[in-house]
């Protein structure tokens, strides 16, 4: 008998967790950039005539993290813009660069809203919440009637960076164990996560597909929803393909109303 002898997730474990020692000592770069350099984040990846759309409308940013999204929407005319984050952290900073910006009248940065809204635009979140599900019944509860979302979230889940902050080289995130990613993760960040979903920011492993059954599932109908495809995959991005080769998700939601 070997009563202490490890088993084979320990020995598997601890294996992993050598090779993203030597192979990834510090937070891997693939996550870093200035991808929206020239342009808010907002207008790259909801595009101009989205923006257009919002003009005179009052907005929420739900997950609005430190304002920009908000902020631009300000500068692009929304009528009034309400950034929603749980983390006050944020909401200080936002409310900083509003006022800082000269929007603050525009802009209002809060945990929690019972206000209305024409739409609501959601950024990069999707992949994030804990509870997606319950995000889109909020989601419905904050809209008029006529309201409608505006989301864009990525990269999902078996994009080659879909593992997001645990993304050493690309797939790494399905190559490795979560147990050998998540102890990898606490010598560069100890936050005490023992799971994907309890790291900073957390992430709930979303797909395609999965959102799709989220939608279907919810109080929203779906408008339409684009894949917008990892450019160097292009030739490659079908209906079959997508999960793969999809670099961001974007979609308009309305709300649909049940008997």
């Amino acid at each position: 008998m070997w009563p202490n002898r490890p088993g084979r997730k320990q020995v598997l474990t601890e294996f992993q967790y050598r090779i993203l020692q030597r192979i990834s000592p510090s937070d891997p770069p693939y996550m870093r950039g200035a991808a929206y350099r020239d342009k808010p984040k907002i207008q790259v990846l909801l595009g101009d005539k989205v923006i257009e759309q919002l003009r005179g409308k009052v907005v929420i940013d739900f997950g609005c993290g430190d304002g920009d999204d908000a902020i631009a929407l300000a500068q692009s005319g929304a009528r009034r813009v309400i950034g929603i984050d749980i983390r006050e952290s944020a909401l200080e900073r936002a409310r900083a660069k509003a006022r800082e910006l000269g929007v603050a009248n525009t802009c209002l940065f809060c945990s929690d809203t019972e206000e209305q809204a024409d739409a609501v635009v959601s950024l990069d979140a999707f992949e994030h919440f804990a509870d997606p599900a319950s995000v889109l019944e909020k989601m419905h509860e904050l809209l008029h009637r006529d309201g409608a979302v505006f989301a864009t979230f990525g990269p999902t889940w078996y994009h080659p960076l879909g593992g997001h902050l645990f993304s050493v080289f690309p797939w790494a995130h399905l190559i490795f164990t979560e147990r050998a990613l998540i102890r990898w993760r606490s010598d560069l960040r100890n936050d005490g996560a023992t799971r994907f979903s309890e790291v900073e920011g957390g992430l709930n492993q979303m797909t395609i597909s999965r959102f799709e059954h989220l939608i279907k599932q919810s109080p929203f109908s779906l408008d339409w929803l684009e894949t917008v495809p990892i450019r160097r995959l292009r030739p490659l991005h079908n209906r079959l393909t997508r999960e793969v080769t999809t670099a961001i998700v974007r979609c308009k939601l309305r709300k649909s109303f049940r008997n």
